[in-house]
């Protein structure tokens, strides 16, 4: 069976395009569930969904240990990005080759889904997709759920050999050079509570960062999971001042949600997207760089 692709450019794929293609050879389904788990002190823990995969996954989907696998775990700093070298081997020892359609999906948030298609965007992967509405639309249509050890699918290593596309990560020096320029636009993609510092949960230091706008990643979607259309989502990025004249900034707690504002801003067709890998976790550490309370920026 030939692998066809999908009906635009775009970097989602829905359900039904899937199901089409499951027996392709060049294709590679992958889960990336990781669960966050309230803590004290917190905010939160973190905890693998690889025992959810095993449950209940997508036929012939593998499974992306993204929290240990594919992060650097010598760093201090959650889901920290590995180094381009450690993460090509990484994706390589996954089974993941230049030449695969990659589709990646999670049984939660599509915050999971859309940081690891980030991360394969930032390596050079032109052909990585996100399906739309994860794991519980496949289920909710009734789709085949495969589950048990004999079910549990892992790929040979493939050759990884990208090149890292520039431009896609944004360093703390960026984000604070960016304060004040016109044409930049930082986006915060964690709740307004957590933004404008009414929230009883933060990072180590309520608010966000100073000069930066806001725009959630739960409103991105549907109550569904599926992201909502192009037209919808670039009438709320320009609302904040996300044109597309400006380059756009993304970042959260930890590098994780702000990638669902960046799939997102791709979708739209906007030219110049980056992620700040260290986020509000960095952020916050050091006292001298500076926050803001209260909406917006």
């Amino acid at each position: 069976m030939m692998l066809s692709t999908p009906n635009s450019d775009a970097p989602l794929v829905d359900t039904d395009w899937l199901a089409g293609q499951l027996e392709a050879p060049g294709l590679r389904v992958f889960d990336c569930t990781v669960h966050l788990r309230p803590a004290t002190p917190g905010p939160y823990v973190v905890e693998s969904g690889r025992s959810d995969y095993e449950q209940a996954h997508i036929p012939g989907a593998a499974f992306l240990d993204l929290g240990q696998d594919l992060s650097d775990t010598a760093s201090d700093l959650r889901f920290t990005l590995p180094s381009p070298t450690a993460l090509a081997a990484a994706f390589g020892q996954a089974g993941i080759g230049d030449d695969h359609t990659i589709v990646l999906y999670s049984s939660t948030t599509p915050m999971w889904a859309t940081r690891v298609w980030w991360m394969l965007r930032g390596a050079g992967h032109t052909r990585a997709l996100v399906l739309d509405g994860g794991l519980a639309r496949w289920r909710a249509e009734g789709r085949a759920i495969a589950s048990g050890a004999s079910a549990l699918p892992r790929h040979l290593p493939a050759a990884f050999g990208a090149t890292p596309r520039p431009g896609v990560w944004a360093s703390q020096q960026a984000v604070l050079a960016a304060i004040g320029q016109g044409d930049v636009c930082t986006v915060n993609a964690l709740s307004a509570a957590l933004h404008n510092g009414s929230s009883d949960v933060n990072y180590g230091r309520k608010g966000h960062i100073s000069g930066s706008v806001n725009l959630p990643y739960s409103r991105l979607v549907h109550d569904d999971g599926r992201f909502r259309s192009p037209e919808e989502l670039r009438a709320a990025f320009d609302a904040v001042g996300a044109t597309p004249s400006r380059r756009v900034i993304c970042y959260c707690g930890g590098g994780i949600a702000a990638t669902m504002d960046a799939l997102a801003l791709v979708l739209t067709g906007h030219p110049d997207v980056a992620v700040y890998d260290g986020s509000m976790s960095e952020w916050v550490r050091d006292p001298a760089l500076p926050m803001s309370l209260g909406a917006p920026g």
